[in-house]
């Protein structure tokens, strides 16, 4: 399936007034189920799964759990999902883990301290025990299937935005579409990163993520921290406003947890004066609102 997703130019007076221009990334438009990184992310790793159930992790609003869930049908491979939150057992599925048990996965509740530490061996072990996955040859992808394969597929993100931009921003939550974004763009260009999470231990993770993609550093991007709305999963009126009103000013749904706070951001340095006049921003909208 072809991945490069269209380019739209909308004129927003909060970024004229500076003399900027915004360019969105539409992502969300390349296919129906399997949308943006997320589906950049899963193509290497479901090509190295050849065939094999497919083990993740998320939380209950995970896009990644959606997009691998429904990936799983589309392809014909078994999916198990590991939710963070033991807690939610038992509970009425949100309408984002009943789109994925609909899909065909397979979910497992674990309790947040497990969770934490899931990428430990004896503790997948005991995960995939209880899972039933234990006796199969299971191919396992990281939390919002970040990983090295996935930072190589995002690279083509880079690419695809080469000579078209002078800034791309991304809402980053595991940092890895940040990660092979940077590395696809031209060395003029940068990339610009609104992590969704509080914490400030991206930066880390992202070089960790180039070094074992790309066996070191490459391309020049940035963080902002400041527009995380309290922190994953976390809105306020005020992000909802700011959404609802993008959306009616541009036709263009706004997602909420990763979408709205990027855009939020941008129009926040804009209004600072972070960009030079003339600038052209890319802003890649990487999801669509879930009912």
């Amino acid at each position: 399936m072809p991945l490069s997703s269209p380019l739209q130019e909308v004129v927003d007076p909060r970024f004229s007034r500076h003399h900027l221009r915004l360019l969105l990334k539409r992502d969300d438009l390349i296919h129906p189920d399997l949308i943006g990184n997320k589906w950049r992310k899963l193509v290497p790793n479901l090509d190295a799964a050849a065939g094999r159930p497919v083990l993740t992790f998320g939380g209950a609003y995970s896009n990644h759990l959606r997009a691998t869930a429904a990936a799983g049908r589309l392809l014909g491979l078994s999916t198990f999902g590991v939710v963070r939150g033991h807690e939610l057992a038992g509970r009425p599925l949100n309408s984002s883990l009943a789109h994925c048990t609909a899909n065909g996965m397979r979910l497992h509740f674990v309790e947040r301290a497990v969770y934490r530490r899931k990428a430990e061996a004896g503790v997948l072990g005991v995960i995939r025990a209880e899972i039933g996955a234990d006796a199969e040859d299971v191919f396992v992808v990281p939390e919002g299937g970040s990983n090295s394969l996935a930072v190589r597929g995002c690279r083509a993100l880079g690419e695809e935005l080469r000579g078209l931009a002078d800034v791309v921003a991304v809402a980053c939550g595991t940092g890895g579409t940040l990660a092979g974004l940077a590395a696809g763009l031209a060395p003029d260009q940068r990339a610009l990163g609104i992590p969704v999470l509080k914490g400030g231990f991206l930066d880390t993770e992202i070089r960790a993520l180039q070094d074992d993609a790309f066996g070191g550093p490459r391309g020049s991007w940035s963080l902002d921290h400041r527009f995380h709305f309290g922190g994953y999963a976390r809105t306020t009126p005020e992000l909802h406003a700011f959404a609802d009103d993008f959306e009616a000013r541009h036709g263009v749904p706004v997602e909420r947890l990763y979408v709205a706070k990027m855009l939020y951001g941008l129009v926040a340095l804009a209004e600072e004066g972070a960009f030079a006049p003339g600038t052209t921003l890319a802003a890649v909208v990487t999801g669509r609102p879930f009912p």
